[in-house]
């Protein structure tokens, strides 16, 4: 990729046989301009993000952080020893799943894995966190039944995705409820410990030492066991995130100088500040005018599954306005927010299909269209998971960097684990991300691994690792 690249990135994603796009018209390219983001903006980029991390894990300064650079109290990354049976609790939406996680250090795998998903019902939802708790211990206490695995103490990683505090491994406070949930009496307070007063109260099982997982930590993690050079996790999906293996000593807010700590750094939220104002288009204003939480996540809103059709969306809607497409005509199905989901990209975007997708999907738009017009949207689409891509690059790149020089090397070698949807099921995205933080991190040799189930072994992984540690420390004392 040159800064030049931003013709059609190769004949075969925009052409028919070898016919160049010449219907595309200037008034075209001029939409996407904004969109198209050269190397060195995207270095610029990156300086910026660096410096946000910094703040972030200052001790007075992270608390007016864009990024907020979390602590996660996770102190090393999987080293092959680790070994045994696990229970794992992943927690983000309606239903959530319990599993048992059996480790085998000879093989390095991750040898059984059998889970169960429970459902929450709407009045749990809303009801008080006692019943919550109680309904989550009484699900653990059927699968564990299932399993025979009543008559032993556990470990069990715990992957709670809301916004927590994280003051230990294994203490975590709820700062506020998402995704429909409002259960009384359990913000402010650790879910840890609510987990264990309602195991308690049921008395017919125990669980042992539990660690609290974050979804991007989780992939990290279940990557780390197949890979120990990967130190760096990232979802790139409905939302994205980071995160990264920080020096202890810059990170402030910990008491202790020595070793590591995994940083949460929450990049969605880079931007927030107004520091991104000069690269947000017009088409990105109004995707965060009418989200849910605007002003907020606004990094993230240029990267993510949630809003990558949404803005193609706009787009396809302004320029059929100017009669750049489908004659000028609209359909009620295209003027309705969310109607262009962004799977229909990847679709959009295959190799030999996607034009025939193209076809299929305006047809079911209710649009009227010609080939050209199949071919413009595909441009379109083209240009927005583009420069996604290349944002998380530049953001890829500011965290590598940090890394190589944390640890004053001249060239860094190491593993990033990924998750999510966009990076998983886009035909050109992994490419495009690969290819562009090769270009802005010379330094920086950076191999892809794609996780496998993060809040599921990642979390068994996580409360293995931290098991590890805790007998390491004993040993040492005696």
């Amino acid at each position: 990729i040159t800064v030049e690249s931003w013709q059609p990135c190769c004949s075969t994603s925009l052409c028919v046989g070898d016919v160049r796009l010449r219907c595309v018209s200037v008034q075209v390219q001029a939409y996407l301009q904004p969109f198209r983001l050269s190397v060195e903006k995207l270095q610029d980029i990156s300086a910026r993000l660096r410096r946000d991390l910094i703040r972030g894990l200052g001790k007075h300064s992270h608390h007016r952080a864009a990024v907020k650079m979390l602590p996660t109290f996770v102190r090393a990354t999987p080293d092959g020893t680790e070994k045994g049976d696990f229970l794992a609790l992943d927690l983000g939406g309606t239903n959530f799943r319990v599993l048992h996680v059996r480790v085998v250090e000879e093989e390095q795998r991750v040898l059984k894995m059998d889970s169960q998903i429970c459902a929450i019902p709407q009045d749990i939802m809303v009801g008080t966190g006692e019943q919550l708790f109680d309904h989550i211990a009484a699900c653990l206490s059927d699968f564990l039944e299932s399993q025979e695995l009543k008559g032993q103490t556990l470990p069990l990683g715990f992957t709670f995705s809301f916004p927590c505090e994280q003051i230990e491994i294994d203490k975590s406070i709820l700062i506020r409820w998402t995704k429909g949930f409002n259960c009384s009496g359990v913000e402010g307070r650790d879910v840890v410990q609510l987990l264990k007063e309602a195991i308690h109260r049921r008395g017919d099982y125990d669980i042992g030492s539990v660690a609290m997982v974050n979804d991007t930590v989780g992939t990290m993690m279940s990557c780390g066991y197949r890979d120990q050079s990967c130190e760096i996790g990232m979802i790139i999906g409905t939302g994205t995130n980071a995160c990264y293996m920080e020096e202890m000593k810059n990170v402030k807010r910990v008491e202790g100088e020595d070793g590591r700590m995994c940083i949460n750094t929450e990049w969605g939220g880079f931007g927030d500040d107004g520091s991104l104002k000069d690269i947000q288009t017009e088409f990105d204003l109004i995707v965060d005018k009418l989200s849910i939480n605007p002003g907020v996540h606004t990094f993230e809103k240029m990267i993510s599954g949630m809003y990558l059709g949404e803005i193609v969306r706009l787009l396809l809607v302004r320029m059929a306005e100017d009669k750049l497409l489908f004659g000028g005509q609209l359909s009620d199905a295209l003027k309705t927010e969310g109607s262009f989901e962004t799977k229909f990209i990847s679709e959009i975007e295959e190799g030999d299909a996607g034009l025939e997708n193209g076809k299929n999907i305006l047809t079911a738009l209710g649009l009227k269209w010609d080939l050209n017009d199949v071919r413009i949207v595909r441009l379109v689409c083209d240009t927005i998971s583009s420069r996604s891509a290349r944002l998380c690059a530049a953001a890829l790149k500011t965290i590598a960097n940090r890394i190589r020089i944390n640890r004053g090397l001249d060239h860094l070698k190491t593993t990033v684990g990924v998750d999510g949807t966009v990076y998983r099921k886009h035909p050109n995205f992994s490419q495009e991300l690969q290819d562009t933080v090769r270009l802005l991190a010379p330094k920086c040799t950076i191999n892809f691994l794609v996780s496998e189930d993060g809040s599921g072994k990642g979390a068994a992984m996580v409360t293995a690792v931290a098991q590890r540690l805790a007998l390491h420390c004993v040993l040492s004392v005696h």
